[in-house]
Formats: C-alpha cells, sequence, structure tokens
C-alpha cells in the first residue's frame, strides 16, 4: 500500500525525468535548418475487461526521431481528443499530421504561433474556399487526377465558419495506384459499423490529399507528399512502445497511478534510446590513440 501510495504521487516526477532527457536535443533539420515534427497520438488500454483506456499525445523531431514533446490525457471528457493545441509550437515549426488534427481550430493555432502545417485533409470535418472567398470543390479537382502517380495543387484557404481565423495554404494531391486505393477497406468498415459509405468516400479513397502551408518556395507538390510520407515513422514509434515497452500492461486502475506508471515506462524507452545513442558515439574503434614523445610504448 505504501509503494502504491508513492507511485500515485510519483507522475509529476517522472514526466520531468523524461523531459530532462529532451534539453539539449532540438527539432532542426540537419543540413537544411528546418525544425520538422511529427505528431500523432495512441490509446493505451489496461488489461481485463475493466481497465481504463488513456491517451499518449506524441511530437517527434526528424531526423532524430527524438520526442521532443509528450503528454498523457483520458480518452473520454470535453477536449481530451487529438488536436494542434496540444503540442507546444514555436516560430519556424513545421509540424506534419495525420487527418485526425484536420481541424480548422488546430491549423489556426499552429499558424498563428508562427508554424507552419502539413496535414492530410479530413475531407468530413475540413470545408476549403477559393482564393476569392467562393466554395472551393474538392472532389470536382481531385477527380481530374485520372492517370496513377498524377499529381496537382491548387492554392486555398481554409473555411473557419466565422468562428475560426481561416488559413491560406495549398492542395496537394496524388492519384494513388489501382494496388493502394483503400475502398474494399472502407466499404469493410462501413459494414461492420452497418452503414453504407458514402460515393464521394469511396472516390475520396482514390486519393492521398494533403494541405500544406509549408512555403512555395522550398516545397514543391511532388516534395509536399514525399514529406507526408515521413510521418509513418511517428506510428513505427508507438509499435515499439507498445511491444518492447508494453505500455498496456499497468497494474494499476487508479487515475493518478496510471498515470505515473505511464511516465515510468516512456521514461524507461526514452532513456534505452538514448544509451543507443551514446553506445554509438562512444565506440572504440574509428579513430587512433595519440602517442607521447617520451613513451616508447608501441600503439596496437
Amino acid at each position: 500500500m505504501a509503494l502504491k501510495k508513492c507511485l500515485a504521487k510519483s507522475g509529476p516526477w517522472l514526466l520531468s525525468l523524461c523531459q530532462a532527457l529532451f534539453e539539449g536535443r532540438g527539432p532542426s533539420l540537419e543540413g537544411a535548418g528546418l525544425a520538422i515534427r511529427v505528431v500523432d497520438a495512441t490509446t493505451v488500454k489496461e488489461p481485463g475487461k475493466t481497465g481504463s483506456l488513456w491517451r499518449i499525445h506524441y511530437s517527434m523531431s526528424l531526423p532524430s526521431l527524438v520526442c521532443d514533446h509528450f503528454l498523457v490525457t483520458e480518452t473520454e471528457g470535453v477536449g481530451i481528443g487529438e488536436s494542434f493545441r496540444r503540442f507546444p509550437v514555436a516560430v519556424g515549426d513545421y509540424m506534419i499530421e495525420d487527418r485526425g488534427y484536420s481541424m480548422a481550430a488546430g491549423i489556426a493555432h499552429v499558424v498563428k504561433s508562427g508554424g507552419h502545417v502539413m496535414v492530410r485533409a479530413n475531407t468530413g470535418s475540413l470545408r476549403f474556399l477559393q482564393p476569392d472567398g467562393g466554395r472551393f470543390d474538392l472532389l470536382q479537382a481531385v477527380c481530374r487526377l485520372d492517370r496513377p502517380g498524377s499529381v496537382a495543387s491548387w492554392n486555398v484557404t481554409t473555411d473557419g465558419n466565422g468562428s475560426v481565423a481561416s488559413v491560406d495554404g495549398r492542395i496537394c494531391a496524388i492519384r494513388k495506384s489501382d494496388t493502394a486505393i483503400a475502398q474494399k477497406k472502407l466499404m469493410r468498415k462501413a459494414a461492420k459499423n452497418g452503414k453504407t459509405p458514402k460515393p464521394e468516400s469511396l472516390e475520396f479513397a482514390k486519393y492521398v490529399i494533403v494541405f500544406t502551408t509549408f512555403p512555395h518556395s522550398r516545397f514543391t507538390p511532388e516534395a509536399v507528399l514525399d514529406w507526408y510520407r515521413l510521418r509513418w515513422q511517428v506510428e513505427l514509434v508507438f509499435k515499439r512502445f507498445k511491444s518492447v515497452a508494453q505500455l498496456g500492461h499497468l497494474p494499476k486502475r487508479g487515475g493518478e497511478s496510471s498515470k505515473a506508471w505511464l511516465y515510468g515506462k516512456l521514461f524507461t524507452a526514452l532513456l534505452t534510446e538514448r544509451l543507443i545513442t551514446h553506445a554509438h558515439t562512444l565506440s572504440p574503434l574509428g579513430y587512433e590513440i595519440p602517442v607521447r614523445r617520451n613513451d616508447t610504448r608501441q600503439v596496437a
């Protein structure tokens, strides 16, 4: 019982240890002067029917693959979902995210903080306007890409419906190959939920559609789509955490003790990552040991 009480109170301490590992590990991209960050969230469930569910919000820098921010929240309640507003944004940050973050309010938050956004467009939650203010017909635009691998872009503005500031950017889209089109997966998911997929949803499944505020001068439409593919790296991090660190194995059901346990697991995983990095840099091979002039010993 004493150990349980100590664990319940150790969450902030374990969180501070995790944050200390991040100090001095900036997210700047080597050789390009860019601060590239990929953002995502994953859920973690305690074993058993009554186990509670938690959500880990995670941001990772590229190319170092080092986490620069994370947060553990519950999965039920108001304002606990995936959102850009859960992450600190610095001037010059380049944020890459999946469709779960495709919301006008979150995009406006990043741009207002001086950052740039690249997010896969959620055609059900994010609407666009033409530069002159008219409605932008996204489906009609992408349907012009009739060959696999065809790429196009359009200047658009996010539609905040008057409650959120609009953001100027681009839509970049590519037509998928026939084998990559996920219409069957979409139909299986809809059938599982007892629904019928909309015809426009089946049509949108033929394309990868990305909204971005990355500057035109440095990122062509092809470059934008290539950069978006790197977002998969954060998915691999979650897979490692769940398989190797076994994040879902939480022996406690109390809120504070479960959070502390998660922070402890994350600290272990991040410390292992840091030790592996140092192991690569501290290898004794690859350099010579200098010999002093008054030392007659030979170095092998």
